[in-house]
């Protein structure tokens, strides 16, 4: 896990071709621009993310009649220097300013980014490498990445067309090559050749990438991972999700590549940067955006048979899923470095039918030498709902796996005595603002942080406070089960909209939920768990996994004419009972913010009880600066 950030100013940046009716903004490299927060602010927020190096690149441009010329690239301590001058001559000028924190899981060699090549070419990037581009065990994501895109072509479109033809040997373009990566990534990429910024996040969204557009309240176009704390007063100050609003600062970039090339006008020698958005090129990939189901209907036949004993078909499917699952897990515990024994692997845990999933899985696939630490969290001690499947679920899983050793690390809170903290985790969810996005967040954040009591004796009769000592994570990976309603029907709104609309109705919900996952889940997501310097990998949403799920008639993967626990994530509950985890198969979907009792607890702070929640519909309701 990294962050990165991108902040440019005295270049008029050129929407038009994203936004209809966009009004170009800039600021003068020789006035003084409006800003909100400052670049130290930026780094401060990035530095938790990735806590293992910080480092910082700009480049200075300037027009010469009508070219643009890239001056430098200036090593922090130098910048003024080069302002300096570009004053003293009276050139407009434009500053290109990359940074990048690194939280290091591959290579055997430290690396600080922004990483720079020898023609100039500079990367900073958050993400992993788990197919597409060929990565050796001992390789760093970044250098490869940085290493194939130095091969490719100058050309904007993948047609290779025009430009392409002086680029020398460069067989692809850069959206070519972003398109072949399996993965989660973010990236901001200089290709100094073409004078081009590339930038973009993949096609799931599992990185988070903010972007401000250039606007009166601030002219610089920003990108970071993060927002800095000082941004959030800047919200607006609004009661419900749905009610009128005005532009936040921060958006979710959407999910795609894209290219700001730089231009120098004529007329005045001023910078212009034109924003285009490029397509994918796989045609693989864009089936998964699409997120298409060949089999939706089912036929009375069908029903009567998924109902009554597994057919041969049904049973291969279910092979497919665990095995795609497991495999799934391999790609994200694979690692180098020395652990010296302490577990390099966690997972977010509340004991339900998602974790302890991938709990088994992990099991199997990592290093019977290591433990595997559960992370859990409650605000209401023993008595929250996930704190009493977690104690469940690590006996379930001693059982399956008695060697392995199991550390269920229970993190208790007080949501009164968190004001300092909730202010903190605002910053994170930005531009999330609702009070359930704020639920959630400071669950998942607290659980992050992996600072707990571990019990040895769980299960015993004697079992008392007394037994437990102090205990602190310190896995850098951390296993999520995100995605696994969204493609298994987990969601009470998925059932609703059966009974609505049936199973077409059930698959087009589905599918709202898998093209929107980006936005509404896994950007905040990302950015709570990092912020503890840790990583948040999402076995559920990998490439093949929800390419296999997808070719599964829709009806073996639920079947919600059944009860809760039973037709929801039908599939996943056979998996579980293959695994061997046969009480886990039947335990009913509890979010985190229900089954950690965080939302009842905030609702009686902000609101006076639960009733008073609901009347407010606080789902809905939006937080306001503290």
């Amino acid at each position: 896990m990294c962050g990165i950030a991108l902040i440019i100013s005295g270049v008029r940046i050129d929407l038009s071709s994203l936004f209809v009716d966009t009004i170009n903004c800039s600021s003068s490299s020789q006035e003084t621009a409006t800003v909100l927060f400052s670049v130290d602010d930026v780094k401060a927020a990035l530095r938790k993310r990735g806590p293992d190096s910080i480092g910082s690149k700009a480049i200075f441009l300037h027009a010469d009649e009508g070219r643009i010329i890239q001056s430098s690239i200036a090593e922090p301590t130098k910048e003024s220097n080069v302002e300096d001058n570009c004053v003293l001559n009276n050139c407009l000028f434009g500053k290109v300013l990359f940074v990048g924190a690194t939280l290091q899981l591959r290579g055997i060699y430290p690396i600080t980014q922004p990483l720079v090549d020898k023609s100039g070419n500079i990367l900073v990037y958050n993400g992993e490498v788990f197919g597409g581009i060929e990565l050796s065990s001992d390789s760093n994501d970044a250098e490869v990445i940085m290493q194939s895109l130095g091969k490719c072509c100058n050309c904007l479109s993948h047609n290779h067309e025009g430009a392409c033809s002086s680029s020398g040997n460069g067989k692809y373009s850069v959206p070519e090559l972003l398109s072949t990566i399996k993965g989660p990534w973010a990236l901001i990429y200089w290709q100094a050749r073409s004078k081009t910024i590339w930038f973009g996040r993949d096609a799931l969204g599992r990185r988070s990438l903010l972007v401000h557009w250039p606007s009166t309240k601030d002219s610089r176009l920003m990108l970071s991972s993060v927002s800095p704390p000082s941004a959030i007063d800047e919200r607006a100050d609004i009661g419900y999700e749905n009610g009128p609003t005005e532009l936040k600062f921060w958006e979710e970039l959407p999910c795609a590549v894209y290219s700001l090339s730089t231009n120098a006008l004529k007329l005045d020698e001023s910078l212009v940067g034109e924003v285009r958005r490029h397509n994918w090129t796989d045609p693989l990939l864009e089936e998964l955006i699409k997120w298409e189901r060949t089999y939706v209907e089912p036929k009375p036949e069908d029903l009567t048979e998924s109902h009554e004993k597994f057919s041969s078909e049904q049973r291969g499917h279910l092979q497919e899923v665990l095995a795609a699952l497991k495999e799934s897990v391999r790609r994200r515990t694979i690692f180098s470095g020395t652990h010296l024994g302490n577990p390099p692997v966690a997972v977010l845990f509340s004991g339900g039918l998602d974790s302890m999933i991938l709990a088994a899985l992990l099991d199997e696939c990592l290093d019977p030498k290591f433990g595997i630490d559960l992370l859990n969290v409650s605000f209401d001690g023993q008595s929250a709902p996930d704190r009493i499947s977690a104690r469940a679920g690590v006996i379930e899983l001693r059982k399956k796996a008695s060697l392995r050793r199991w550390n269920l690390v229970e993190i208790d809170a007080e949501l009164p005595k968190l004001t300092l903290e909730t202010k903190h985790v605002m910053s994170l969810i930005n531009p999330s603002n609702t009070y359930m996005d704020l639920n959630i967040g400071i669950a998942l954040w607290l659980a992050a942080g992996g600072d707990g009591w571990v019990s040895e004796d769980i299960g015993r009769n004697d079992d008392s406070e007394h037994q437990r000592f102090r205990y602190k994570s310190d896995s850098r990976i951390l296993l999520v089960g995100s995605g696994a309603d969204e493609q298994c029907a987990g969601y009470g709104r998925h059932k609703t909209k059966y009974r609505q609309s049936g199973w077409a109705g059930l698959n087009e919900e589905m599918k709202l939920d898998m093209q929107r996952i980006w936005k509404r889940n896994l950007g905040r997501d990302d950015r709570c768990i990092a912020d503890n310097g840790r990583e948040a990998r999402f076995p559920f949403l990998d490439e093949d996994v929800i390419r296999v799920l997808l070719d599964i008639p829709l009806w073996e993967i639920a079947d919600l004419r059944q009860p809760s626990g039973v037709g929801d994530k039908k599939i996943l509950r056979e998996v579980a009972r293959m695994l061997h985890l046969h009480e886990a198969a039947v335990l009913p979907k509890r979010a985190i913010q229900f089954g950690s009792r965080i939302a009842r607890e905030s609702n009686r702070k902000n609101f006076g009880s639960n009733r008073a929640a609901n009347q407010a519909s606080a789902g809905s309701a939006l937080i306001h600066p503290i």
